[in-house]
């Protein structure tokens, strides 16, 4: 009771000094101060995230093996599940999806406990070797820094949007040192629309909480490398082939991921998903230790062209300097890498698939190189097609090209590979789209109809609610009755269309006043069947229908008025086309980002 009393205070007292300032002036003080917070929060997470990782791993010897490796995952995912069963009581998994499904679904509002237990978490199960990423825990928080502000702020849907996806920019530009990416990284995956009311403050936001990071980390990139001389014209066809290559390797990624996923969804127990899920990914980690947590210490090697380090602490190591051997062990790791992300997640750990699309994209382009060098005596760059193969995965697992290509140039400190990263982004992203439409982030929010599109009325239509447009004050009617008692519940009616349902209310079809206004007034008439009378409606919808289907059975009936049911098939009610314009209206109104 008295902390509320002193929220409440807190609260009224900065409501008092923001109305003295404008919309867009408040707007510009709460995106530099959630980026400033996201900021510090990503130091917070990648300093423990450090620590555990250290703890853990520092004393192994570079040249052997190490037999912790099969059980440190499993400790990790055991942690991490039983803090969020039993600390958080939440779901926290899968955290853009949720930050995707909060802004379509719930008013863009995140619930306060995100706004650190994802860090928790994620810190644990990648810190113990989960072979998961930490961008999305981190996008995440950010996210749920955001919104907090804007809830405790009492914004409106447009400013919390605007605000969550100013702490999701910030906290993106943080880990990685790249304000660019933060901001491309919310108006791809997170669907924000460009205008200036949204694009300031996200800027402001990634500038920022990249800059709490250039003071407590220092200014040089997240992977330092030198890309002078990586590029040359008659590089373009290899990029290309590249480039094919990493959309089909995106392909892999997604439908390995779905199916791993469907796989653990049918074990009912949870310490079963922690035997296989754990024992899987430690047989995998001890087997190609690279697979070990997010994999941030071989893309340095692969971008530096040192291949031998990447068998470090392998059962292999002695075979380091061997090519075939370098191309095989390179490509098991990258195909493995995918199994052990996707069992990480399912088994209960929490990470996110953003690094593991780079880890494999570098695989991709490292063993394309190695392969066209060694067959066809050729001289590609290595680290020109690492780093170039990241961007073509990132691209097509995360539809989200633009991303990828400024996400390399920014994390390398240059734009010297632009037009290989265009031409291997396009690529990449074209080929994985036309065989996997979805990205691995709204694959299952489509099939829901849950997510938030570019497109402005397919936007508008999602936030209507189907409840709401639910018309009750029809008069139903039960199949076995007789005009007589359709004719005496005129006068109480209030619509001049019957449903007709069963004993059980299931509906069989419906009247209409004109169906019986020239038979109403002859009595000898009144003891004909209703069902002479019924009709079936041309289509029905249910209650749980997307709103877009909906739409599409008024277009393709050319009704005016569609019946409701449920589950059972039991009447509900009816939809009319002028209460859904009506309603589309009046969002539209509300979710509008200008003025």
């Amino acid at each position: 009771m008295f902390r509320n009393s002193k929220i409440d205070l807190a609260h009224r007292y900065i409501t008092r000094q923001a109305n003295k300032l404008s919309e867009r002036q408040l707007m510009i003080f709460l995106s530099l101060v959630i980026g400033l917070i996201a900021g510090f929060g990503t130091y917070l997470f990648e300093s423990l995230l450090h620590f555990i990782k250290f703890a853990l791993t520092s004393w192994f010897r570079v040249d052997s093996a190490s037999f912790f490796y099969l059980i440190y995952p499993a400790i990790g995912i055991i942690l991490a599940t039983l803090f969020v069963k039993y600390v958080i009581k939440d779901n926290i998994s899968e955290g853009v999806m949720r930050v995707l499904y909060a802004i379509s679904r719930k008013n863009s509002k995140i619930k306060p406990h995100n706004c650190y237990s994802s860090m928790v978490a994620s810190a644990t199960t990648i810190g113990f070797g989960g072979s998961v990423g930490p961008e999305v825990p981190i996008v995440m928080t950010g996210a749920a820094i955001g919104s907090n502000v804007g809830t405790f702020m009492r914004q409106n849907y447009k400013n919390t949007t605007i605000l969550l996806c100013c702490g999701a920019a910030g906290a993106l530009a943080a880990i990685f040192k790249a304000p660019i990416t933060g901001v491309a990284f919310v108006l791809e995956i997170l669907m924000l629309n460009i205008t200036s009311m949204s694009i300031i403050p996200l800027l402001i936001s990634a500038v920022a909480a990249t800059s709490v990071t250039f003071f407590m980390n220092g200014f040089e990139p997240l992977f330092t490398v030198e890309v002078n001389n990586v590029f040359s014209l008659r590089h373009l066809p290899y990029y290309a082939l590249l480039g094919a290559f990493c959309g089909l390797i995106s392909v892999y990624f997604l439908r390995t991921n779905l199916a791993i996923s469907g796989f653990f969804e049918k074990i009912n127990k949870q310490y079963v998903k922690w035997i296989v899920g754990g024992g899987a990914i430690g047989i995998l980690i001890f087997l190609f230790p690279p697979l070990y947590a997010e994999g941030y210490d071989t893309l340095r090697a692969l971008m530096n062209g040192n291949t031998a380090a990447v068998f470090d602490n392998s059962l292999f190591y002695k075979y380091r300097t061997e090519v075939w051997v370098i191309i095989a062990y390179l490509t098991a790791t990258m195909l493995f890498k995918v199994v052990a992300m996707s069992s990480t997640n399912a088994a209960g750990g929490v990470g996110g698939g953003f690094a593991p699309s780079l880890f494999v994209g570098a695989l991709s382009g490292t063993v394309i190189a190695l392969i066209l060098n060694t067959v066809f005596d050729l001289e590609l760059p290595l680290v020109g097609f690492t780093l170039v193969g990241m961007a073509g995965v990132m691209s097509g697992v995360m539809n989200a090209p633009l991303t990828s290509i400024f996400l390399i140039a920014e994390l390398t400190g240059g734009y010297k590979l632009f037009v290989p990263l265009m031409l291997v982004a396009a690529l990449s992203f074209a080929i994985c789209y036309y065989l996997e439409p979805y990205s691995i982030y709204t694959k299952k929010l489509m099939q829901r109809g849950d997510i938030v599109t570019h497109n402005k009325d397919k936007a508008v239509l999602l936030f209507l609610d189907m409840k709401q447009l639910i018309e009750h004050d029809f008069t139903p009617v039960y199949e076995n009755s007789t005009l007589e008692d359709v004719v005496k519940k005129l006068p109480l009616c209030r619509r001049n269309i019957f449903p007709v349902v069963d004993f059980d209310d299931s509906l069989r079809g419906f009247i209409t006043l004109d169906d019986i206004r020239k038979d109403m007034f002859d009595t000898s008439k009144y003891e004909s069947s209703i069902s002479d009378y019924m009709t079936l409606p041309p289509a029905v919808i249910s209650v749980n229908e997307p709103m877009n289907e909906i739409l599409e059975k008024f277009e393709n009936t050319k009704a005016w008025n569609l019946p409701v049911v449920d589950n059972n098939k039991k009447y509900v009610g009816f939809i009319s086309k002028s209460k859904i314009f009506s309603a589309y209206r009046e969002q539209l109104l509300e979710i509008t980002d200008e003025e």
